[in-house]
């Protein structure tokens, strides 16, 4: 192994952001954490959020919208759009039906002329 090129390996101190520290070893000598086992919710079972740049209260907000307009049901948004379908197919009947009638009724032009009386 050559001399000089591999780090130090020394016992360090570990501060994590709850407060809790404890000594173990590596090339630093002070190491600095954001979660430790003491306070990490998987240890603890509590909830704690981790805000990271509001990220957290953006979904909040979110969730807070979402739950003042709740979805509706699936029922009424199929019947909604039954309705809706019906009032179509109805206005294509009805459209249909003014330019049957249109077609049918003769115009001025194609009225047969009343035939005048001849003088005798």
């Amino acid at each position: 192994m050559k001399q000089g090129v591999h780090p130090k390996y020394q016992v360090a101190t570990v501060n994590c952001a709850c407060g809790s520290t404890w000594t173990t070893r590596s090339t630093r000598a002070v190491v600095n954490v954001d979660v430790c086992s003491t306070c990490h919710p998987f240890y603890t079972g509590e909830q704690r959020i981790v805000d990271t740049a509001g990220q957290v209260e953006r979904f909040m907000r979110r969730v807070q919208g979402a739950q003042a307009q709740p979805r509706r049901k699936k029922a009424e948004r199929r019947d909604e759009k039954l309705e809706q379908r019906r009032r179509l197919e109805e206005m294509r009947r009805n459209e249909e039906e003014v330019e049957l009638a249109t077609r049918e009724a003769p115009t001025a032009s194609e009225a047969p002329a009343e035939s005048e009386p001849e003088a005798e």
